[in-house]
């Protein structure tokens, strides 16, 4: 892989910018749509850039070949559930405590990789790294200005989307031969199969008149967070390696702190904080275990 350059290090933070944004567009969807309509507006819109490039690059979509059903499967696991479950539980609880929750993915990973594969085992680095990263969201857990009797199912919920996310990257090894595009587009297009009828049948969104807003930010949370930023992350992935991208993990938590308060006042308590520093230091400390075995 090439040496990172300013424009590297500038599509990183653009790529940041664009995945932490979306936790307070998911929030002011949820004043007009449900969490059903959110998912599949999502990844409705979602879909759109990226079968335009695979139709652009002649990429056929395998969506409905022999491995129809690894697609489908991962499409549930890796986009209906979380977007569904991330949808749910931001209507109760802040986006930038939701910014936090998330970034748990590469600890959760880290757990399901010792189990699963072969060379993901623990070392005393990862270790330290996780038990630091999860000690940070236990403490934000105890924040009973943000997070109460009525909202802790909610904050559960979007640890759970997390942990969707973890299992359907580990699912997509299945057919990790395949071209990204492939894949993000099959998956994309089951996903919109998947929650078609469930969201005609629960929310029945056309029947809604939303604010103006929140039809914005689901178009926006569609576009640029679902099939925009995959695109992007193909592209650093490609030209600077997982190590690399995988920096935007420190990112997003911090700029979706930021952005929450920006756009929506929301509170940064102490405790906020206080996660979040723990939470990127465990990211850190399992990021350079993956760096030394690397190298």
């Amino acid at each position: 892989m090439k040496q990172p350059k300013l424009i590297d290090y500038t599509l990183l933070t653009i790529l940041s910018l664009i995945w932490a944004s979306a936790f307070f567009n998911i929030k002011i969807a949820t004043y007009s749509f449900g969490p059903v309509t959110i998912a599949f507006l999502r990844v409705f819109f979602g879909a759109i850039p990226v079968l335009i490039l695979c139709y652009y690059k002649k990429i056929k979509i395998e969506a409905f070949s022999k491995d129809w059903h690894w697609f489908a499967m991962i499409g549930f696991i890796n986009l209906v559930a979380p977007f569904f479950l991330i949808a749910y539980g931001v209507k109760s609880v802040q986006s930038n405590l939701a910014a936090i929750l998330m970034s748990t993915t590469p600890l959760s990973s880290t757990i399901l990789g010792h189990f699963y594969t072969k060379n993901e085992k623990f070392n005393l680095i990862k270790t330290f790294g996780i038990l630091t990263g999860f000690s940070g969201i236990i403490f934000l857990f105890s924040d009973n200005l943000l997070i109460d009797q009525n909202n802790f199912t909610s904050a559960l919920l979007i640890l759970l989307g997390s942990t969707c996310y973890v299992i359907g990257g580990v699912l997509t090894l299945k057919i990790s031969k395949k071209k990204n595009e492939n894949v993000t587009g099959s998956i994309l297009i089951w996903a919109t199969i998947i929650l078609l009828p469930l969201v005609s049948f629960t929310e029945q969104p056309w029947q809604v008149s939303p604010r103006t807003d929140s039809l914005i930010s689901v178009i926006y949370l569609g576009i640029v967070p679902t099939g925009i930023a995959w695109l992007l992350r193909f592209k650093i992935l490609k030209e600077n390696g997982l190590i690399f991208q995988s920096q935007v993990s420190y990112l997003i938590p911090i700029f979706g702190t930021i952005l929450g308060y920006i756009f929506l006042e929301e509170l940064i308590t102490i405790k906020v904080l206080i996660s979040l520093t723990a939470v990127c230091i465990g990211i850190y400390f399992v990021r350079r275990a993956d760096r030394k075995k690397l190298s």
